[in-house]
């Protein structure tokens, strides 16, 4: 019955700034734009930002929590070479959350970087 996920919608306040973070900064492609719901190619999955998020955003983490809230979401992207991925986004000045880790114990190294509402995005090279 399911398959995968079709689309992962993710709350913003600010859909340009939103946009422009995920078309230009971590380099989507971006299939539909408007002020209240954009959509961006991930392969099978659809990403959609939603402009109905909350003015008042809650306080951005400055580090992981020692256990996630329930109710919220993450998600995340595999990168080829975890290094240069992380790299290229600290160049763009985008907020690190977690530095490349080895994560010898699932079998990949991850990175955790949040967007402008916080939002944490992993990203994960297979070792």
């Amino acid at each position: 019955m399911f398959q995968h996920p079709h689309y992962m919608m993710v709350m913003v306040t600010d859909m340009q700034r939103s946009v422009a973070f995920y078309r230009d900064v971590l380099g989507l492609t971006l299939r539909f734009e408007s002020p209240g719901w954009s959509e961006f190619s991930t392969g099978p999955t659809t990403l959609v930002l939603h402009g109905w998020g909350d003015p008042e955003p809650v306080p951005h983490l400055t580090e992981l929590p020692a256990r996630p809230t329930a109710g919220t979401c993450s998600f995340g992207f595999y990168v080829s070479d975890l290094q240069a991925a992380f790299a290229e986004l600290v160049a763009r000045g985008v907020k690190v959350l977690k530095p490349p880790t080895n994560l010898e114990d699932f079998g990949f190294w991850a990175a955790i970087v949040l967007d402008p509402d916080g939002t944490t995005i992993s990203l994960a090279q297979k070792v």
